[in-house]
Protein backbone atom coordinates (compact mmCIF):
# COMPACT_ATOMS: atom_id res chain seq x y z
CA UNK A 1 0.00 0.00 0.00
CA UNK A 2 2.84 2.56 0.97
CA UNK A 3 4.55 1.45 -2.55
CA UNK A 4 1.45 2.60 -4.26
CA UNK A 5 1.18 5.56 -2.12
CA UNK A 6 4.26 6.73 -3.01
CA UNK A 7 3.99 5.97 -6.82
CA UNK A 8 1.26 8.36 -6.38
CA UNK A 9 3.12 10.79 -4.73
CA UNK A 10 6.01 10.74 -7.56
CA UNK A 11 2.95 11.02 -10.21
CA UNK A 12 2.05 13.59 -8.43
CA UNK A 13 5.26 15.83 -8.60
CA UNK A 14 6.36 14.72 -12.51
CA UNK A 15 2.22 16.30 -13.53
CA UNK A 16 3.07 19.34 -11.08
CA UNK A 17 6.33 20.23 -12.91
CA UNK A 18 5.19 19.50 -16.36
CA UNK A 19 2.50 21.67 -15.54
CA UNK A 20 4.30 24.72 -14.41
CA UNK A 21 6.33 23.67 -17.69
CA UNK A 22 3.50 25.11 -19.86
CA UNK A 23 2.71 28.01 -20.77
CA UNK A 24 0.38 30.31 -18.92
CA UNK A 25 -2.34 30.46 -21.72
CA UNK A 26 -2.82 26.39 -21.10
CA UNK A 27 -2.53 26.49 -17.63
CA UNK A 28 -5.78 29.01 -17.90
CA UNK A 29 -7.21 26.13 -19.74
CA UNK A 30 -6.77 24.21 -17.30
CA UNK A 31 -8.18 26.00 -14.62
CA UNK A 32 -10.84 26.92 -16.76
CA UNK A 33 -11.56 23.10 -17.80
CA UNK A 34 -10.99 21.95 -13.95
CA UNK A 35 -14.13 23.80 -12.57
CA UNK A 36 -16.12 24.27 -15.39
CA UNK A 37 -15.83 21.19 -17.44
CA UNK A 38 -18.74 19.91 -15.59
CA UNK A 39 -21.13 22.51 -17.11
CA UNK A 40 -20.45 20.62 -20.02
CA UNK A 41 -21.46 17.11 -18.95
CA UNK A 42 -25.05 19.47 -17.93
CA UNK A 43 -25.38 20.62 -21.04
CA UNK A 44 -25.04 16.63 -22.58
CA UNK A 45 -28.31 16.15 -20.16
CA UNK A 46 -30.18 18.70 -21.37
CA UNK A 47 -29.31 17.47 -24.86
CA UNK A 48 -29.87 13.73 -23.99
CA UNK A 49 -33.67 14.73 -22.81
CA UNK A 50 -34.18 16.95 -26.01
CA UNK A 51 -33.63 14.45 -28.63
CA UNK A 52 -35.29 11.70 -26.47
CA UNK A 53 -38.66 13.48 -26.11
CA UNK A 54 -39.48 11.66 -29.53
CA UNK A 55 -38.19 8.59 -28.96
CA UNK A 56 -39.26 5.67 -27.27
CA UNK A 57 -40.14 5.51 -23.43
CA UNK A 58 -36.99 3.10 -22.61
CA UNK A 59 -34.61 6.38 -24.23
CA UNK A 60 -36.28 9.13 -22.31
CA UNK A 61 -35.98 6.96 -18.75
CA UNK A 62 -32.99 6.40 -19.50
CA UNK A 63 -32.41 10.38 -20.76
CA UNK A 64 -33.97 11.30 -17.06
CA UNK A 65 -32.08 8.87 -15.16
CA UNK A 66 -28.58 9.98 -16.30
CA UNK A 67 -28.56 12.65 -14.25
CA UNK A 68 -29.57 10.94 -11.14
CA UNK A 69 -27.22 8.09 -11.60
CA UNK A 70 -24.60 11.28 -11.81
CA UNK A 71 -25.75 12.79 -8.66
CA UNK A 72 -25.46 9.38 -6.63
CA UNK A 73 -21.87 8.94 -8.05
CA UNK A 74 -20.99 12.46 -6.02
CA UNK A 75 -22.67 11.45 -2.61
CA UNK A 76 -21.31 7.84 -2.69
CA UNK A 77 -18.04 9.80 -3.58
CA UNK A 78 -18.93 12.48 -0.66
CA UNK A 79 -19.98 9.88 1.93
CA UNK A 80 -16.36 7.86 1.00
CA UNK A 81 -14.39 10.80 1.16
CA UNK A 82 -15.33 11.50 5.11
CA UNK A 83 -14.20 7.94 5.70
CA UNK A 84 -10.42 9.22 4.99
CA UNK A 85 -8.47 12.12 6.44
CA UNK A 86 -6.13 11.86 3.24
CA UNK A 87 -4.67 16.16 3.14
CA UNK A 88 -4.71 17.52 0.22
CA UNK A 89 -1.30 17.27 -1.91
CA UNK A 90 -0.95 20.54 -2.34
CA UNK A 91 -0.13 20.46 1.54
CA UNK A 92 1.33 17.47 2.26
CA UNK A 93 3.48 16.72 -0.79
CA UNK A 94 7.13 17.94 0.28
CA UNK A 95 9.19 19.85 -2.35
CA UNK A 96 6.14 19.87 -4.70
CA UNK A 97 5.37 23.13 -6.36
CA UNK A 98 2.44 25.91 -5.57
CA UNK A 99 -0.77 24.59 -6.72
CA UNK A 100 -2.10 26.35 -10.10
CA UNK A 101 -5.45 27.58 -8.14
CA UNK A 102 -5.83 27.71 -4.54
CA UNK A 103 -5.32 24.66 -2.27
CA UNK A 104 -9.20 23.27 -0.48
CA UNK A 105 -8.99 24.40 3.27
CA UNK A 106 -8.26 21.39 6.00
CA UNK A 107 -10.95 19.57 6.07
CA UNK A 108 -11.79 19.30 2.60
CA UNK A 109 -10.10 15.91 2.27
CA UNK A 110 -8.60 14.75 -1.52
CA UNK A 111 -9.22 10.75 -1.47
CA UNK A 112 -11.24 10.12 -3.67
CA UNK A 113 -12.14 13.14 -5.84
CA UNK A 114 -15.26 14.04 -6.61
CA UNK A 115 -14.96 15.85 -9.76
CA UNK A 116 -13.62 12.53 -10.89
CA UNK A 117 -16.44 10.69 -9.88
CA UNK A 118 -19.04 12.90 -11.17
CA UNK A 119 -17.29 13.14 -14.70
CA UNK A 120 -17.00 8.86 -14.38
CA UNK A 121 -20.56 8.78 -13.13
CA UNK A 122 -21.81 11.18 -16.18
CA UNK A 123 -19.30 9.51 -18.62
CA UNK A 124 -21.35 6.04 -18.15
CA UNK A 125 -25.01 7.93 -17.70
CA UNK A 126 -24.68 9.56 -20.85
CA UNK A 127 -23.07 6.60 -22.69
CA UNK A 128 -26.00 4.56 -21.67
CA UNK A 129 -28.72 6.81 -22.72
CA UNK A 130 -26.90 8.20 -25.78
CA UNK A 131 -25.94 5.67 -28.40
CA UNK A 132 -22.44 6.49 -29.80
CA UNK A 133 -21.59 9.60 -27.52
CA UNK A 134 -18.92 7.44 -25.30
CA UNK A 135 -16.12 8.56 -27.57
CA UNK A 136 -16.88 11.94 -26.53
CA UNK A 137 -17.84 11.46 -23.14
CA UNK A 138 -14.72 9.07 -21.91
CA UNK A 139 -12.12 11.61 -23.03
CA UNK A 140 -13.70 14.50 -21.15
CA UNK A 141 -14.01 12.02 -18.02
CA UNK A 142 -10.54 11.53 -18.33
CA UNK A 143 -9.14 14.91 -18.88
CA UNK A 144 -11.41 16.26 -15.93
CA UNK A 145 -9.60 14.01 -13.52
CA UNK A 146 -6.56 14.45 -15.40
CA UNK A 147 -7.20 18.06 -14.78
CA UNK A 148 -7.57 18.08 -10.66
CA UNK A 149 -3.83 16.77 -10.51
CA UNK A 150 -2.74 18.92 -13.18
CA UNK A 151 -3.65 22.68 -10.92
CA UNK A 152 -2.47 20.61 -7.91
CA UNK A 153 -5.06 19.51 -5.91
CA UNK A 154 -5.55 15.75 -6.05
CA UNK A 155 -3.39 12.84 -5.91
CA UNK A 156 -3.52 10.50 -9.06
CA UNK A 157 -5.21 7.65 -6.77
CA UNK A 158 -7.64 10.41 -5.78
CA UNK A 159 -9.04 10.83 -9.24
CA UNK A 160 -8.48 7.05 -10.46
CA UNK A 161 -10.99 6.01 -7.81
CA UNK A 162 -12.80 9.08 -8.06
CA UNK A 163 -13.46 7.91 -12.10
CA UNK A 164 -13.84 3.93 -11.44
CA UNK A 165 -16.47 5.07 -8.53
CA UNK A 166 -18.44 6.72 -10.16
CA UNK A 167 -18.44 5.21 -13.03
CA UNK A 168 -19.77 2.22 -11.24
CA UNK A 169 -22.11 4.17 -9.32
CA UNK A 170 -24.23 5.52 -12.45
CA UNK A 171 -23.70 1.94 -14.16
CA UNK A 172 -26.08 0.08 -11.38
CA UNK A 173 -28.32 3.13 -10.97
CA UNK A 174 -28.95 3.20 -14.96
CA UNK A 175 -29.83 -0.60 -14.55
CA UNK A 176 -31.96 -1.06 -11.68
CA UNK A 177 -33.62 2.29 -12.19
CA UNK A 178 -34.71 1.88 -15.97
CA UNK A 179 -37.64 -0.46 -15.49
CA UNK A 180 -39.76 1.45 -12.71
CA UNK A 181 -39.08 5.31 -14.89
CA UNK A 182 -39.93 3.82 -18.05
CA UNK A 183 -43.27 3.07 -16.12
CA UNK A 184 -43.34 6.61 -15.34
CA UNK A 185 -42.67 7.72 -18.47
CA UNK A 186 -45.16 5.53 -20.28
CA UNK A 187 -47.57 7.37 -17.63
CA UNK A 188 -46.36 10.98 -18.13
CA UNK A 189 -46.92 10.57 -21.89
CA UNK A 190 -50.57 9.19 -21.49
CA UNK A 191 -51.28 12.03 -19.40
CA UNK A 192 -54.26 14.60 -19.63
CA UNK A 193 -51.68 17.54 -18.75
CA UNK A 194 -49.59 19.45 -21.85
CA UNK A 195 -47.19 20.33 -19.46
CA UNK A 196 -46.42 17.13 -18.28
CA UNK A 197 -47.01 15.61 -21.71
CA UNK A 198 -44.15 18.32 -22.90
CA UNK A 199 -41.53 17.34 -20.62
CA UNK A 200 -41.70 13.49 -20.97
CA UNK A 201 -42.11 14.28 -24.97
CA UNK A 202 -44.81 12.40 -27.00
CA UNK A 203 -42.59 9.67 -28.55
CA UNK A 204 -42.32 7.97 -32.00
CA UNK A 205 -45.94 6.57 -32.25
CA UNK A 206 -48.12 9.83 -31.58
CA UNK A 207 -45.75 11.67 -33.76
CA UNK A 208 -45.97 9.14 -36.87
CA UNK A 209 -49.42 9.64 -36.32
CA UNK A 210 -49.61 12.80 -36.64
CA UNK A 211 -48.43 13.17 -40.34
CA UNK A 212 -50.35 9.74 -41.37
CA UNK A 213 -53.56 10.69 -43.02
CA UNK A 214 -56.87 11.18 -41.19
CA UNK A 215 -59.35 8.39 -42.28
CA UNK A 216 -61.47 10.95 -44.05
CA UNK A 217 -58.58 12.50 -46.32
CA UNK A 218 -57.69 8.50 -47.76
CA UNK A 219 -58.83 8.11 -51.38
CA UNK A 220 -61.01 5.11 -51.43
CA UNK A 221 -60.90 2.89 -54.04
CA UNK A 222 -64.92 3.09 -55.25
CA UNK A 223 -63.90 7.40 -56.01
CA UNK A 224 -60.71 6.30 -58.19
CA UNK A 225 -63.01 3.63 -60.18
CA UNK A 226 -61.48 0.79 -58.84
CA UNK A 227 -63.10 -2.50 -58.56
Amino acid sequence: MNTLLDLSDRLYLDVADFAHATPHWFQWVAEVWTELGLLLFGALFLAGWWRSREGSSRAMALALLAPVATAFGYVVSEALKSLFDEERPCRAVTGAPASLITCPPHGDWSFPSNHSAIAGAAAIALALSWRGIVWLTVPMALLMAFSRVFVGVHYPHDVTVGLLLGGLVAFLVMRVGERPVRSLVETARSSRSSAVVWCAGRGPRTRASVHAPAPSERPSRARHGAY
